[in-house]
């Protein structure tokens, strides 16, 4: 690994951490800035998503400090919550904002720079009170635009509250030194808002499991024989509203007569119950239980088609799911059924094929065009896939779009 030229002291501000599975940017990003001679320091929460209680083994206290991989971590109190609940919800982001602005902040050095990875938007607040305290620079890494991502996720509807919300998150952004967007349907949009495309900088996310510890198995002996001889098509991760998982769940319905082909669900969320009534008496889908990060790249390789689905809504249109990276770089045949840019890079890397959300018919669809071709053509896909995410998503090429935008803001 080389070391930094020019070391930086690098404070990272997240509401969401190992062994959270909402931590794309955060350890992962931490632990390959410290390698290359980085002093990094992080304020987060403690960890409780997506389930909104308080993982086992932590409990609240007014701060606690780890080091893990020269990283030093600081845990500050938060309302654990991630229900549907909208008060809980917003508990939950403010109680970490104040938080990390108080309790966290007393507890790091003075950094050069200050990375904050957004959602929740309130996550800028610390940021701006470090800047108030220190005169550093900072930049905002944008994974949720607000207010579109809460209208498209159902959370919230009356207009005039989300109006408050893009004030909020449009004020924070403009606050920042810098802008990191995960898609370039995101600076499309930032840009549209008035923002400087020259402030934006476009990273596309790596996968959760780049560099991770990895373990063998990943199916326990009842569900290795559920599958054994199918035609595995396997979703994993977050299932709430935003996932539509009832439209696949109808796919299914329209393959069921094709007793190759068999839908996995994997994971857990606030949807999971509709899901498993819609699924009952359907033979070809699996509901499996949630599975540790190093466990998943044995579940997928397992899998014979990985599948993204979203709703079908212009937000999602400029986004990239998280789980896009973690399938390219498991090497397997992708069904990417999410318009826009998601799409886009599917198709760019010849690692699958491409449907209309929402659309069970083109799903199934879908799903019987890559079972019907040859197993050496699935490999050549998935060979495609992985070669695809090592070019252009590694955490290795995130990694240094990292440090050349906190070079270029760090005060001299």
């Amino acid at each position: 690994m080389q070391q930094a030229a020019h070391p930086l002291r690098i404070l990272i501000i997240t509401q969401w951490f190992d062994p959270e599975p909402a931590d794309v940017k955060g350890l992962p990003l931490a632990r390959e800035l410290a390698k290359r001679g980085h002093q990094v320091s992080v304020i987060t929460g403690f960890p409780n998503y997506p389930g909104g209680k308080v993982y086992p083994g932590y409990r609240i206290r007014a701060w606690q400090i780890e080091h893990r991989d020269n990283v030093r971590i600081v845990r500050v109190p938060l309302y654990p919550s991630h229900g549907q609940s909208k008060l809980g919800r917003i508990l939950n982001y403010v109680s970490f904002a104040v938080a990390a602005s108080t309790l966290g902040l007393v507890h790091v050095d003075r950094p050069d720079v200050v990375y904050v990875y957004h959602p929740p938007a309130t996550v800028g607040i610390p940021a701006l009170i470090a800047r108030a305290l220190w005169g550093v620079r900072w930049v905002i890494d944008i994974q949720d635009m607000w207010p579109e991502a809460i209208s498209a996720s159902g959370m919230i509807g009356n207009p005039g509250i989300l109006r408050v919300i893009g004030a909020f998150a449009g004020y924070m952004n403009r606050q920042a030194d810098r802008v990191v967007v995960l898609s370039p349907g995101y600076k499309r949009r930032l840009v549209e808002q008035g923002m400087p495309p020259g402030k934006i900088d476009v990273i596309l996310n790596w996968s959760r499991l780049d560099g991770a510890p990895r373990a063998t198995g990943g199916l326990k002996p009842e569900e290795a024989e559920q599958m054994a001889g199918k035609f595995v098509v396997l979703f994993a991760g977050n299932m709430g509203p935003a996932q539509a998982l009832e439209s696949v769940v109808a796919a299914a319905q329209l393959c069921r007569d094709d007793r190759s082909i068999v839908f996995a669900f994997v994971g857990s969320g606030i949807e999971l119950p509709k899901l498993r009534a819609a699924a009952a008496g359907l033979p070809n889908v699996l509901l499996l239980p949630p599975r540790p990060p190093r466990e998943m790249p044995a579940l997928m390789a397992r899998a014979d088609l990985l599948l993204v689905h979203l709703r079908d809504n212009e937000h999602y249109a400029r986004t990239i799911p998280s789980k896009t990276q973690d399938y390219l770089a498991a090497g397997r045949p992708i069904l990417m059924a999410v318009r826009g840019d998601a799409a886009d890079l599917i198709t760019r890397a010849g690692a699958g094929t491409v449907c209309a959300p929402e659309n069970p018919q083109e799903l199934a669809a879908g799903v019987r065009q890559i079972a019907a071709l040859s197993v050496a053509a699935r490999e050549e896909m998935g060979r495609a896939a992985r070669a695809f995410y090592e070019q252009h998503l590694s955490l290795h090429t995130g990694a240094n779009a990292f440090e050349s935008v906190f070079h270029s803001i760090r005060r001299h």
